[in-house]
């Protein structure tokens, strides 16, 4: 028997008075003894409200990575969406054709045809909203008709079909073109909004920066240049 439960009972042997009702059994005080033996001491009491705390910082931490990625969700469907709806309203308004080209029904694989044909069938299939089906045809006009007048415009919507397919990379990649190879197009200050809008989504802050910058100060009386302060306020309000 060990010293504790020794002293135990001990104690509960002192309790016996002569002649009284309390008269406590050897059974009993085993039965004591066991129970209190039996609790957590005070360590494994700290140790389990230590468990249960980082459990409920496991739980909100898990919490709040959710609730970003929902908003992240939310944020990235309202973009594709809007960039859809800006497509679409540009391509209804006629504003993809700054050269006066006509809607036509798409032409594919005839064998007469001018670069003003393949340009108008290229931007018949956009405004059906064959997205990959118009890349493939801007991408075959730039290769059949490189030194064409509608070059720069073909160039430019090659790139605004990749970005509204969030394929980052393959616009940033053809709204470059534009820039580099058609220097004096009236594509270039849309060109330069776009390719800064990619790297905002890219989170290339300086490189979006100073891609807006740069249309506000080279077209400052256009449209894109309006743009681009909005993009800026709204990177300056994000701290961006």
């Amino acid at each position: 028997m060990s010293m504790a439960r020794s002293l135990t009972f001990g104690c509960f042997a002192l309790i016996f008075v002569s002649g009284s009702a309390f008269a406590i059994s050897k059974a009993e005080l085993e039965r004591r003894i066991i129970k209190l033996e039996s609790k957590p001491d005070n360590r494994g009491l700290v140790e389990l409200s230590q468990q249960l705390n980082q459990l409920r910082q496991d739980v909100q931490q898990l919490r709040g990575d959710i609730e970003v990625q929902a908003h992240e969700i939310r944020t990235l469907g309202k973009k594709q969406k809007e960039s859809y709806l800006d497509l679409e309203q540009r391509l209804q308004s006629g504003a993809v054709n700054t050269r006066g080209a006509r809607n036509v029904t798409p032409v594919i694989g005839s064998g007469d045809v001018s670069d003003r044909q393949e340009y108008d069938n290229a931007l018949a299939i956009l405004k059906q909203s064959e997205y990959a089906q118009a890349a493939t045809a801007f991408q075959g006009f730039l290769e059949t008709y490189p030194q064409s007048e509608y070059a720069d415009n073909a160039q430019y919507w090659l790139g605004e079909v990749f970005y509204v397919m969030r394929q980052f990379p393959d616009a940033l990649r053809e709204f470059d073109k534009v820039i580099s190879q058609y220097p004096d197009s009236s594509k270039v200050a849309d060109a330069k909004l776009k390719s800064g809008f990619i790297r905002y989504e890219i989170k290339d802050w300086s490189g979006a920066r100073a891609d807006l910058a740069s249309v506000v100060q080279n077209f400052p009386a256009s449209t894109p240049a309006r743009l681009a302060k909005e993009r800026l306020q709204l990177m300056d309000k994000e701290g961006r």
